[in-house]
């Protein structure tokens, strides 16, 4: 398919409006805010926090529950379990946190995010099966979580530095395939690219419901 054409797709409407653009501008909101604390590029305390527990949080777990309503597995998962990741972290930093040393954080960081790296990467996998714009933003994702794991295991704040400067490349990642599925949904045809999916010949697709 030439880009021309590939322009010109029409697409097939959803049942409900599209969750997914809303859930990929809270993800990249939240995670933008957070990894410019952990670049050192703020001078302030903790602005991510807010935006983990409502926009991050509550309003990535509704467009995770929207996308049950539009049979999507993938993107229900993926906003369900981020939206539970940002208000998870934000009640252990409000909770949790302040009763411990700055070792102990660490310590308790390295293995959420150890964890998350662990369901990113199957996610990361099989986002092949979604759109390169999304894999763009699994594979970033990956990058961040691994780089801040070890980061914080090793109590490395050059690390963390350098987890921070690749957590904004993800919520870049992030906020173009939001603006891409919005602009494309308004008008219902590709008007920016978001790359097919990949892989796709080694799998067979004996499934005849949409996703």
């Amino acid at each position: 398919m030439t880009h021309v054409e590939q322009e010109s797709t029409p697409h097939t409407p959803h049942a409900v409006a599209d969750p997914a653009p809303l859930g990929l501008a809270a993800f990249a909101l939240t995670t933008f805010l957070l990894s410019a604390k952990n670049a050192a590029w703020t001078d302030g305390t903790d602005a991510w926090l807010g935006y983990a527990l409502g926009y991050g949080g509550l309003v990535q777990v509704l467009a995770g529950m929207w996308e049950f309503r539009n049979r999507n597995v993938f993107g229900a998962t993926a906003f369900s379990s981020y939206g539970g990741f940002w208000i998870g972290l934000g009640l252990y930093v409000v909770l949790v946190a302040g009763g411990t040393t700055p070792a102990q954080e660490a310590n308790d960081l390295g293995w959420i995010l150890l964890a998350f790296a662990i369901f990113n990467t199957y996610m990361m996998l099989w986002a092949t099966q979604v759109n390169q714009a999304v894999l763009a933003v699994f594979v970033a994702l990956e990058a961040t979580e691994i780089i801040l794991f070890i980061g914080n295991f090793a109590g490395s704040e050059t690390t963390i530095k350098i987890g921070g400067y690749i957590g904004i490349l993800t919520a870049i990642c992030a906020w173009y395939a939001s603006a891409a599925g919005l602009i494309n949904g308004m008008l219902g045809r590709t008007f920016l690219g978001v790359g097919r999916p990949m892989f796709t010949h080694l799998i067979p697709n004996t499934d005849t419901h949409p996703h």
